[in-house]
């Protein structure tokens, strides 16, 4: 029994411990993610802002060069952001994604180009490449642009659609709300209830009022006087009450 309970410490230990482990290499990982990307992002700024101080201080080869970087670079990194923001919420962007990773590849090995050609000390030979360059450029920056703009004008339609199908719902309900002579359903649905309950029990109460007197006799024949085609009274008259101190009638003289 001392045996089983070591043994099952044991592994209730060597589990906390894989655990913990486990837990420190992803806590570890993430924070090298997150260094790695801090450092990148340091480093593009840092290489954005020389491009700038080269275009805008330097003229010829090197400023042309800077200018191309500078230009591909703003295109590529606007583009892959428009994507990435823009997938969250429409997963049909995952093929414009793909397209761009394809395009990307082109712009990399572009974007090195460049700037080995900056360190080239041969200018003269740079200056005739400079037409095939922009053009590429230009390719390059057009597809990403392009892109771009496709993912934002979808994202403004449907945003568009969203907006006008709310106006319309929140229109009927301001309309609704304005219609305050109308009754509510629910007391429709009472009036409708009680109509119909106020002609069940007149249909049960029709019968019970004609079959006549209490001598048994029909109510026709109870009040001869009557026409056969004059519709009776629904409620007769009753008889004058008697008192005691009333004279009796004297009866008529028949000589």
């Amino acid at each position: 029994m001392e045996a089983a309970l070591i043994i099952f410490a044991l592994m209730v230990l060597f589990t906390f411990l894989g655990l913990g482990v486990y837990a420190t290499v992803k806590v570890v990982q993430a924070t090298k993610r997150g260094v790695d990307r801090t450092i990148t992002q340091a480093r593009r700024t840092v290489e954005d802002t020389t491009l700038r101080a080269k275009s805008f201080g330097q003229v010829g080869v090197t400023g042309a060069l800077a200018q191309l970087r500078l230009d591909l670079r703003t295109s590529m990194r606007a583009t892959e952001q428009a994507l990435q923001d823009g997938v969250r919420a429409d997963a049909s962007l995952h093929e414009s994604i793909a397209l761009f990773e394809r395009l990307s590849a082109h712009g990399r090995e572009l974007d090195d180009e460049l700037k080995r050609l900056e360190q080239d000390p041969d200018r003269g030979r740079i200056a005739e490449r400079l037409p095939d360059l922009r053009e590429r450029t230009g390719k390059i920056k057009q597809a990403a642009d392009s892109l771009r703009w496709a993912a934002r004008d979808r994202a403004q339609r449907f945003a568009q659609d969203d907006l006008s199908t709310l106006s319309a719902q929140i229109e009927v309900e301001s309309d609704a709300l304005r219609d305050w002579q109308r009754e509510p359903a629910d007391d429709l649905a009472a009036a409708a209830a009680a109509w119909d309950a106020a002609q069940a029990n007149g249909a049960a109460a029709g019968p019970a009022q004609a079959p006549g007197n209490a001598a048994g006799q029909p109510a026709a024949a109870a009040s001869p006087a009557r026409g056969a085609d004059q519709p009776q009274a629904l409620n007769p008259a009753a008889p004058a009450p008697q008192y005691p101190w009333q004279k009796a009638r004297r009866p008529e003289s028949t000589t």
